[in-house]
């Protein structure tokens, strides 16, 4: 079989059950990933209450700066790390060989977060955030494998639909956080009966609240010790053993195995020469013209028709030393050798001026794009609870125990999944193979944008007035942010950049997201803080309050909607089209074979 014809027949299978099975095998990765990075949202505030209440406070504790940013940072800064180390091990082992490593260190660090055991708070913390930290390294992982093992399986119509809702399980990876952490908090707190703070403040914190943020945080484990054996049973990607590899045989019997499409291993070429040599002894008569005695292989001739001519001659004036056969083979033009596909000029580097050229704008599109959106997202999603409490819809914490604390924040969390979160994951997979990637993210920075300074500019009246008003509009930067580039910048980097460096460059690009939520989560965690120093947190210096904070990031959507115009729209074409793989060298010499009829609409 060509391989053009596998490629082919890969971009155009019909979508079957297996799809789905890599959805859900490559889905509960990124399941995982959010429940984790999310959950903690839910029981930071238990933890300033278990370590940091300081006896005869008004108040109860909380986690002092430096304590908050290394429980949520460490996390980032190992999510960076992972998805550049295993963007780029992905790339040179293959995606089957490391794809199992994220998912059980995940395991290992969730059930080690849980465990963060020792005799003061300082121990505490300090073991919590090295798990944390090897927590983050596999999430970070996950993010470049499970998109390039989607992207790679999938068929060219229906690829963003699928890649999609490998990463909408995000969506539900933050509900379930939410969930599990009502469940458990109703469930102690039944359990054991405590007043609010300001009634009696020893006794709002029953001893078993430290059971609470454990259970809550090594639950994370169960999805992914669930799901830890699909992903070792699952086959390398045929374009990575095709084109990486080159090895067409053994990519034909893996889709063979999980897809039902027409892939006859028996038709494979045996090599990647130019020349082909099979001799056939003078005793025995070739079977078939598909026997070959010589067949030269003719890169720089084009054929005179499409069909594949066979010129089987002898000279009329000389006898054959033996029975061979010349047999000369023209192959079709969009039949090229794989050795004239793979040339020189295609093996260019992530540093090379030739990914520059072809990539360059691109890379710098799709890095800018995600390390803007979650400056915004992350912070977000990970200070909820302080928004939430500065508007007023959480009570003040000296009217709550410790465990209903976590209901409070945890309840709030799920409301804004349910009405904003999950609906705008689903809604870009029914819509993304319809509207495109490219119109899908502009339009969603643009309403973040909209939306963002919505609840800035008149923030007194939704504080003081309106408090169901703001929630409903910050539900909608959340649809937007789903229904927009947090989805598309995801899909994107995995699609424009050829096989052998998909997973390194998605994983770059992933880290300038995650690069990004690092600096939303330190710095806007300062800058939030309110302009009365009697106001702010505890430990915290004043900041720009949290109106002036709701603008900037609003400033920080529209410099993502301008970004946008850098990163190409994708949708319908198929990988090789779109990262241009089969494209040579533009100027090469005379030897250099033409590009292939698959790149003749590159982007």
């Amino acid at each position: 079989m060509a391989q053009d014809d596998l490629l082919n027949d890969l971009d155009v299978a019909k979508t079957q059950w297996y799809h789905f099975t890599a959805i859900i095998i490559a889905g509960m990765g990124l399941f995982t990933d959010a429940y984790d990075l999310f959950s903690i949202a839910n029981v930071t505030k238990l933890l300033g209450r278990i370590y940091f209440t300081e006896e005869g406070s008004k108040n109860p504790g909380s986690l002092p700066p430096k304590v908050s940013m290394a429980i949520n940072g460490v996390t980032l800064c190992g999510t960076v790390a992972g998805q550049i180390f295993f963007g780029w091990l992905s790339d040179k082992l293959g995606r089957k060989k490391v794809y199992g490593m994220t998912l059980g260190l995940m395991v290992i660090a969730s059930l080690g977060s849980g465990l963060s055991f020792a005799d003061n708070p300082k121990g505490v913390i300090s073991v919590l955030c090295f798990f944390r930290f090897w927590l983050g390294f596999g999430i970070g992982g996950d993010y470049p494998i499970s998109a390039t093992l989607m992207a790679e399986y999938a068929n060219k119509k229906t690829r963003g639909a699928f890649l999609a809702a490998v990463f909408a399980m995000q969506g539900f990876g933050i509900l379930v956080g939410g969930v599990v952490s009502i469940i458990v908090s109703t469930a102690f707190d039944h359990a054991y009966k405590a007043p609010p703070y300001n009634v009696d403040a020893k006794a709002s914190l029953p001893p078993q609240a430290d059971y609470v943020w454990r259970i809550i945080l090594m639950f994370g484990a169960v999805p992914a010790a669930i799901t830890l054996y699909w992903r070792m049973k699952m086959p390398e990607t045929a374009r990575f053993t095709v084109l990486v590899n080159n090895d067409i045989k053994q990519a034909t019997i893996d889709m063979s195995k999980v897809l039902q499409v027409k892939l006859e291993a028996n038709e494979q070429p045996e090599s990647s020469e130019r020349v082909l040599q099979d001799e056939l002894k003078a005793d025995k008569q070739p079977k078939s013209t598909g026997r070959v005695l010589q067949v030269e292989l003719k890169a720089d001739e084009q054929p005179k028709s499409s069909e594949i001519e066979l010129q089987v001659g002898l000279k009329a004036d000389e006898q054959p030393k033996s029975t061979e056969r010349m047999l000369q083979v023209e192959l079709k033009a969009d039949e090229k050798p794989k050795s004239s596909r793979r040339s020189s000029s295609s093996n260019f580097g992530l540093f090379s001026s030739e990914f520059a050229r072809r990539h360059g704008i691109h890379f710098l599109g799709t890095c800018a794009t995600w390390f803007l959106l979650d400056i915004t997202y992350y912070y977000s999603n990970l200070f909820q609870k302080d928004i939430y409490t500065a508007v007023g819809w959480l009570p003040q914490p000296a009217e709550m125990n410790a465990i209903h604390e976590v209901y409070r924040v945890a309840r709030a969390q799920v409301l804004i999944a349910l009405c904003g979160t999950v609906p705008g994951y689903w809604f870009t997979v029914a819509l993304i193979d319809i509207l495109g990637r490219f119109f899908i993210q502009l339009m969603g920075f643009f309403f973040m944008t909209v939306f963002m300074f919505a609840l800035a500019i008149p923030y007194d009246h939704w504080k003081n007035d309106n408090k169901a008003g703001f929630l409903a509009i910050y539900a909608f930067t959340f649809f937007f942010a789903n229904f927009g580039p947090n989805t598309t910048t995801f899909i994107i980097s995995v699609e424009i950049f050829p096989t052998r460096l998909r997973s390194t460059c998605h994983g770059l690009s992933a880290a300038a997201g995650k690069t990004g939520a690092i600096v939303g989560t330190f710095g806007f965690l300062y800058a939030s803080q309110d302009t009365d120093p009697k106001k702010t947190d505890t430990g915290y210096p004043t900041g720009i309050g949290m109106k002036n904070t709701l603008i900037m990031l609003g400033v920080i959507n529209f410099v993502g909607m301008l970004f946008t115009f850098l990163v190409p729209e994708t949708m319908g074409k198929s990988l090789e089209e779109i990262s241009r793989e089969n494209e040579e060298e533009e100027g090469g010499g005379g030897d250099q074979p033409a590009a292939t009829s698959r790149t003749t609409n590159p982007v």
